[in-house]
């Protein structure tokens, strides 16, 4: 599959490549996404700040959120989280029902975490580089 036909159908999920609790979302998310339906680049990636450029008004230069681009449409924070989760497969896709909560609660809880996540989990020197077994799922060269 090409490189731009695989970004047109697949999630891409762009995230702190240096943040420990980033880096162990993507870990989680790997083995889950069982359908491959996710595909992964560091926000600190030229892919990630050439895609955010194209697609959003979000700054390219801004690391304390996750990005998703789905179907044309781009996700941050709380609501790309739940976005994140409406692609795997049972019973994880059950975690969904963070819909039902407020987005600007979703958020506030989000940017606490976001605001912590050094703190809290740590952070690399570099981007995490992916196994050659899951590198099929990293946009990166």
């Amino acid at each position: 599959m090409e490189n731009e036909e695989l970004i047109s159908t697949k999630t891409i999920v762009l995230f702190d490549g240096v943040c420990n609790l980033c880096n162990g979302l993507i870990q989680f998310l790997i083995p889950r996404d069982t359908k491959k339906n996710l595909i992964f680049a560091p926000l600190q990636s030229d892919f990630s700040k050439e895609k955010l450029k194209m697609e959003s008004s979000i700054d390219p230069e801004l690391m304390n959120t996750v990005v998703v681009i789905s179907n044309g449409k781009v996700f941050q924070k709380y609501r790309a989280i739940i976005e994140i989760f409406s692609k795997l497969s049972f019973p994880w896709f059950l975690l969904t029902i963070g819909r039902l909560l407020p987005i600007f609660i979703g958020n506030k809880v989000y940017d606490y975490v976001a605001a912590n996540r050094y703190k809290w989990f740590g952070k690399q020197e570099k981007c995490m580089m992916p196994t050659p077994e899951i590198m099929e799922r990293f946009l990166i060269p």
